[in-house]
């Protein structure tokens, strides 16, 4: 008998119980799309932060303690002619970076050697001369390099750097030169002048390929390939440093306690740090793979990783929260106007001798059958918002993420009883007396 009634009732009001699924499914929809997003957005945003440089600095040790000591940049330090000849790293264990145990987290990486060079007239080019000398920078444009691993991949500053404004054309040649817009203007040097540079191991002839923008100091240098700035400088197989482009977890009171003294940590403190993709557990992995080195994290750019994520994360959940209690609110609304439309059924059903719990389970039983079928419309319309939100804004696409599934399910249901509290408080109230004769 009880089942009969509540199927009568969710035929009778049907136009009633699809409005209150509607709502249900727009609070679910939205909640799904939220959280599945909010769970993958760390992801999508370093990657989007990707696009805007390294995190990660490697630099020979004795380049760190210098700068460390003058508070002088990486590439003020590593590049000086007169530093020691063991500041520098080796070239052939720059592969070695994808054999980390967070190799796959390893996007990009360019090294690069900074030298000074004569910058001499050329078919015409108005240069510096021998009494001027420039900033030249060698490094990998687009390289494709076989790792120890026996993989293949390509990289270099052409993915790390995409985001210059660059006239002209960037290629992986060995008389390529791209030009800082600064170091352009002042030498009086444009896109397809050819120049010579000689360094103090010899000279060699390039064709200036492109003008470059970045907004920073590197508008300053030239840059040519690797392999002619090693043959320029005498500095066979060796780099100044290298650049890294990593995804990151956001720093935890762990991960700066391990970036300190990673033999602070316990055990169990210290196996959950390197097993997890902070910068600072990036960084030590690297140190341990490269000879000589000291890896540091771009603290800025670091940093504005957690804040940004944090703080889109904050926003996933309010958006959630709030969309949830407008579905409650209507929730509300709609129970409550089926109840008083059903007050004389409800004041039939107790003048029988039906208790107020029995009449309270019929109708919320209703509810959980209707917010049943409105929860898992509105979960897989929130799968479609979240691809829509992921495609627009990210560019790719969300990942579905299996722990949602319980979750909508919990709320969905935790917002349909907290819907009904109101209209439930209504039936407890009505009497059979005065329904029955209309009052």
């Amino acid at each position: 008998m009880f089942w009969r009634m509540v199927s009568c009732a969710l035929l009778r009001q049907r136009g009633k119980m699809l409005m209150i699924a509607f709502t249900i499914a727009l609070g679910a929809s939205l909640a799904t799309a939220m959280l599945n997003v909010m769970f993958d957005v760390g992801d999508k945003v370093n990657q989007e932060l990707k696009t805007y440089g390294a995190n990660i600095t490697v630099m020979p040790r004795g380049a760190s303690i210098l700068g460390d000591l003058y508070d002088m940049a990486p590439e003020e330090t590593a590049g000086e002619e007169d530093a020691a000849s063991e500041a520098y790293l080796q070239e052939p264990e720059i592969g070695n970076i994808k054999t980390i145990f967070w190799a796959f987290n390893i996007v990009d990486f360019a090294p690069f050697l900074n030298t000074r060079a004569f910058l001499k007239d050329t078919n015409g080019v108005a240069g510096a001369g021998k009494t001027e000398t420039v900033k030249v920078t060698g490094t990998w444009f687009n390289r494709h390099i076989v790792l120890p691993t026996g993989e293949e991949l390509d990289t270099g500053m052409g993915n790390m750097k995409n985001w210059w404004e660059i006239s002209g054309l960037w290629e992986e040649a060995d008389d390529t030169l791209m030009a800082g817009r600064n170091a352009a203007e002042k030498l009086g040097i444009a896109q397809g002048d050819r120049v010579t540079l000689e360094g103090s191991a010899g000279k060699e002839s390039f064709s200036v390929t492109a003008v470059f923008y970045s907004g920073s100091a590197e508008d300053d240098a030239l840059y040519i390939s690797l392999d002619a700035a090693q043959r320029l400088s005498g500095k066979q197989n060796k780099v100044s440093g290298i650049e890294v482009s990593a995804l990151t977890t956001p720093d935890n009171e762990l991960s700066r306690r391990a970036s300190q003294d990673p033999n602070s940590l316990s055990i169990k403190e210290w196996e959950t740090w390197y097993c997890t993709a902070y910068v600072s557990a990036i960084c030590y992995q690297i140190d341990e793979v490269i000879s000589g080195a000291v890896s540091k994290p771009v603290r800025q750019i670091a940093e504005s990783e957690g804040a940004i994520l944090k703080k889109t994360q904050i926003l996933m959940l309010l958006i959630t929260i709030l969309s949830l209690a407008g579905s409650a609110l209507g929730i509300s609304n709609l129970v409550s106007a089926v109840v008083m439309e059903r007050s004389a059924e409800i004041g039939l059903l107790k003048a029988v001798g039906a208790r107020n719990e029995a009449v309270s389970a019929l109708i919320l039983m209703e509810i959980v059958i209707t917010g049943i079928f409105g929860g898992i419309a509105g979960y897989g319309a929130g799968l479609g918002f979240a691809e829509l939100i992921g495609q627009s804004v990210f560019g790719s696409s969300i990942s579905i993420k299996p722990a949602v599934i319980p979750l909508v399910a919990i709320l969905a249901l935790l917002v349909t009883m907290a819907g009904s509290l109101p209209a439930m408080r209504l039936v407890l109230r009505l009497r059979p007396a005065e329904t029955l004769h209309g009052r």
